[in-house]
């Protein structure tokens, strides 16, 4: 046992440098495989976007490769297919991404690449015209999806008057009224080196990876990188609210019911997200799926997630049923809800969930890709880089009694966010 636990990313083979410029490296060797992984997150969220502009920090993120003061767009892409190897980025709330990877003798080139899209992208015209037509055909593919709008309609009932409330890719007249301007200014004003973290996981030695991030980011300054603003106070529902987003034609409508859940560095996030595996995911989609879709057959899909992060999460129930059956299925899902707050959990179901949750940890860490995020999970919540050691104990801890006084504490069936999409 001792000697699995040592086998996961913990304080000594993982390194961790802070440059003087404010940028986090961290790394850890895998030499079973000739690649490298290079992943990390910067402080260029769509937090900062303005509401008559949102969408501006995702098409930021988009552009970035699209032609940088050294190469092309099409420059870019032939040095990376040359190789074989990969790079791009994505935007979140609070912090946008990048993910590469390439074999280890590539990894010049990648930080290279990586290094000018971050610094220095030219943000072409032409290209950023072809970029918002994709972007708004994106949207149009949205506005017609009945998953993406019972999401986006539970957010805005959830996180009314809230940051969270918004779209990240934005709205097409958002979107329409960003110019080039724009992309040059956000750009300038948010890209930095502070809050920037970049993880290098595979076949090279943590040193050499800092050395090489010294050599290409070491020497990013930014005079005056704008400070990430606070979030607001979030105001809980005080009942429940009903929304039914219409979308003609439709065989399907998708439903989103749920409150509000835990951020990630709550001491409840862990017997949420065990009471969140039995509740709607485990097997077949745990109780939701199997009295929901098995049982009665009601839905295509029916399962539970619980989203936690650096601000106030979300617990929330995704069902996909015929039309005729919105009402039923969302009956069946609240009674649901309400027996988990009263009743909890069984001692089988503890033990089943804890047993999986245990088991599918060093699974996770098999590849480059998933070391590289779970490093990059550490830093972002600061949750020790003792962490994954200790992660079989916070789950062992957790008793059933736990899990339905977190329940207790988040899931009002009486104050809940329906959203439906659909004819």
């Amino acid at each position: 046992m001792e000697n699995k636990r040592n086998s996961l990313p913990g304080p000594e083979d993982i390194y961790r440098e802070v440059l003087p410029n404010g940028v986090t490296v961290l790394a850890r060797s895998n030499f079973n495989s000739p690649s490298v992984v290079v992943a990390g997150y910067y402080d260029a969220g769509a937090l900062f976007d303005l509401d008559e502009k949102l969408g501006l920090a995702e098409f930021t993120t988009a552009a970035l490769m699209r032609g940088t003061q050294e190469r092309t767009f099409d420059e870019i892409y032939y040095a990376l297919e040359s190789v074989g190897a990969s790079l791009g980025f994505n935007t979140g709330i609070h912090k946008s991404g990048f993910h590469g990877r390439s074999l280890v003798e590539d990894l010049p080139l990648l930080l290279d690449l990586l290094c000018e899209a971050l610094l220095q992208p030219v943000f072409p015209k032409a290209e950023m015209e072809k970029l918002r037509a994709q972007l708004l055909t994106g949207l149009a593919i949205r506005a017609e999806d009945t998953g993406d709008m019972a999401s986006m309609v539970f957010d805005q009932i959830l996180f009314k008057g809230h940051p969270y409330s918004r779209p990240e890719d934005g709205y097409p007249e958002t979107v329409q009224a960003i110019t080039r301007s724009d992309l040059v200014k956000f750009h300038r004003e948010h890209y930095g080196p502070r809050g920037t973290v970049i993880a290098i996981v595979g076949a090279v030695k943590p040193e050499e990876a800092a050395r090489q991030v010294k050599r290409t980011l070491g020497g990013w300054q930014v005079k005056g990188q704008k400070e990430v603003p606070d979030l607001p106070p979030l105001k809980m529902l005080k009942r429940t609210v009903n929304k039914h987003h219409r979308i003609a034609g439709k065989s399907q409508s998708d439903l989103v019911i749920g409150t509000n859940g835990p951020m990630r560095r709550d001491p409840e996030f862990m017997s949420a997200s065990i009471g969140n595996n039995i509740l709607g995911q485990f097997g077949m989609m745990g109780r939701i799926g199997d009295i929901v879709r098995e049982k009665s057959g009601l839905a295509y899909y029916a399962y539970s997630s619980m989203n936690a992060g650096i601000g106030p999460g979300s617990w929330e129930v995704s069902a996909g049923v015929s039309p005729q059956n919105v009402k039923k299925a969302s009956e069946l899902i609240v009674e649901e809800l309400k027996r988990f707050a009263q009743e909890g959990v069984t001692t089988d179901e503890l033990a089943d969930t804890k047993a999986n949750f245990i088991g599918r940890l060093p699974i996770s860490l098999e590849s480059n890709g998933g070391v590289a995020n779970a490093l990059l999970n550490i830093e972002r919540h600061d949750l020790g880089l003792d962490y994954y050691r200790r992660y079989e104990g916070l789950v062992n801890e957790v008793t059933a009694e736990d899990v339905l006084n977190t329940a207790r504490k988040f899931i009002d069936p009486d104050k809940l966010a329906i959203a439906v999409a659909g004819p």
